[in-house]
């Protein structure tokens, strides 16, 4: 498998479940402890190698643009009072030698959609997407973790955790043929399926590294559940066409904060851990 250089990052939804703080604000922009969401994700891809940022955005989401982009008149101040730490920490938002590429998503049609949008950059290549809802903390960066099991098998890897029987319709479930390994093939994979019918607990968690084959797959895809384009839906295309995709049990701990328990959780033990708040 080639190298991966890009990471695609979906931002252009809503974020209902954490009303009314998302009204004005996009959820990216949501604060833990001293940094917004965005910038955890955009960190562990850079940490993990990674140098193009693509992000798939929607009318409402300057604010991301601005964050990543220069502040000339605020860096001036912050040297004039030669606040040298937080002037640094500002600096190493945008790092040397990483590129910001910025997409319009036109309507709401689903997460499948949105990464079909950052086609025109990504091309063939291999690339990772990151939900950002999804922080991960974790000792080895999660995207680096997935980039390893990519270049030893090929194809495509999900990011999985075990969640409770009664939460897998709030997920898509892969069917690894009850494999206990870390890393496993994929043999199916099912959206949100009632508990019942779910092939296994293993959820995929805001986390992937794709074979640019996925495109073709998501660009014959009629709309799936929810009336939307599902990312899901198009990785069940690439595994049903012999694409290879793994599994893989990452190290590390998630937040759900697309949720407002999840961003507190969040806050609380990131605060605790780095900052002994």
């Amino acid at each position: 498998m080639n190298p991966v250089r890009i990471a695609v990052f979906p931002v252009a939804g809503l974020g209902t479940r954490c009303l009314p703080a998302t009204k004005a604000i996009p959820k990216e922009m949501l604060p833990v402890v001293d940094k917004p969401l965005i910038q955890y994700a955009a960190e562990e891809v850079i940490a993990a190698g990674i140098t193009t940022l693509v992000f798939i955005t929607g009318r409402s989401k300057r604010a991301i643009e601005d964050h990543f982009d220069l502040c000339p008149e605020l860096e001036s101040e912050l040297a004039a009072k030669n606040k040298t730490d937080v002037l640094k920490q500002l600096r190493d938002i945008t790092p040397k030698g990483i590129n910001f590429v910025y997409i319009r998503q036109p309507a709401p049609l689903g997460l499948g959609h949105a990464v079909l949008c950052a086609e025109p950059v990504v091309g063939k290549e291999p690339f990772a997407v990151i939900l950002p809802d999804d922080l991960i903390d974790a000792q080895t960066p999660v995207t680096k973790q997935l980039l390893d099991v990519a270049a030893a098998n090929g194809g495509s890897v999900l990011g999985v955790e075990d969640v409770a029987p009664q939460d897998t319709n709030k997920y898509g479930i892969v069917d690894t043929g009850g494999s206990s390994l870390g890393t496993a093939r994929v043999l199916d994979m099912v959206e949100k399926p009632h508990p019942d019918k779910a092939p296994s607990t293993l959820a995929v968690v805001g986390r992937y590294v794709l074979s640019g084959d996925i495109f073709d797959h998501l660009r014959d895809l009629g709309k799936g559940a929810g009336g939307e384009i599902q990312l899901t839906d198009g990785i069940t295309s690439m595994i049903k066409n012999q694409g290879r995709v793994f599994s893989h049990r990452f190290e590390g701990k998630r937040y759900d904060c697309g949720s407002k328990a999840g961003l507190f959780e969040a806050t609380v033990d990131l605060g605790r851990k780095y900052h002994g708040l």
